[in-house]
């Protein structure tokens, strides 16, 4: 199958580096115009000249209401919007305070429900759009480590679905990713401290998802670039018939036959 993503614009949101930088080089690859974003200019703009081509980047903390309306005022219309912002800390729940529950509430939730408020109806005027949430496995096994960050994932998956509904009719889809453990920088990061005991990064991954997601059929983390390709076809012409879906890249890990 060719996906051709010409003549379509693309946000993907917290894209420097991890699962969305292997999204908008992927949307990229296929003919998309994409808009690369993250907190600081120098992440930005080392992520718009690896990509090439017509990439350009907006520097810009999406995490509060002023970053969205900002965005809004550089970039008034997207064809694709990949709402992949997030952050994640383990933390047990009774040392987790307010303010970390509201700043992943924030990051991870109200960042995509301002884009999605701002970018669908301009999508439904013209009759096509894609939206992706990137949820988590961690929205149906809330992790024990962090309770916070699985009740904010799950609560993407209830919004891409409700979206989903609203849209009916206009031509705009709107599903959410399900990715499991993922050997991004971010997981590369939590695990660092497992790795100089002998052992390589992957083989800290293998060890981690055989600990804490036993159910994992794969047995290892999945790539950023496994992870990618999915939400490369769910924002295409060719996935036109897929709205509403939690769609899992999780190895296997939820337990569960649909």
């Amino acid at each position: 199958m060719k996906i051709d993503l010409s003549g379509k614009t693309a946000l993907v949101t917290g894209s420097t580096e991890g699962i969305g930088f292997a999204i908008a080089k992927g949307l990229h690859e296929a003919g998309a115009t994409v808009v690369v974003n993250g907190r600081t200019q120098i992440k930005v703009d080392a992520a718009v000249a690896r990509l090439g081509g017509q990439a350009r980047g907006q520097a810009i903390d999406l995490g509060n209401r002023n970053g969205a309306a900002a965005l809004l005022a550089a970039e008034p219309a997207f064809d694709i919007l990949v709402n992949n912002l997030g952050i994640f800390q383990p933390s047990d729940f009774f040392e987790t305070n307010d303010d970390v529950w509201e700043r992943h509430w924030q990051v991870n939730v109200m960042s995509g429900v301002r884009l999605a408020r701002a970018y669908l109806p301009g999508m439904a005027a013209k009759g096509w759009g894609r939206v992706l949430f990137l949820g988590s496995e961690s929205a149906y096994n809330i992790p024990v480590e962090m309770i916070h960050y699985g009740v904010s994932k799950t609560a993407d998956v209830s919004l891409a679905r409700g979206l989903a509904k609203r849209m009916a009719g206009t031509g705009v889809t709107v599903n959410s990713i399900l990715p499991g453990p993922t050997l991004s920088e971010g997981v590369a990061e939590m695990l660092k401290d497992q790795v100089p005991q002998g052992k390589t990064l992957e083989q800290a991954g293998i060890d981690f998802v055989k600990a804490l997601r036993p159910t994992s059929i794969i047995g290892r983390p999945a790539t950023v670039e496994e992870v990618a390709n999915m939400a490369v076809y769910i924002a295409s012409p060719a996935a036109s018939a897929t709205t509403g879906a939690a769609l899992r890249v999780d190895g296997g890990v939820i337990d569960f036959i649909v």
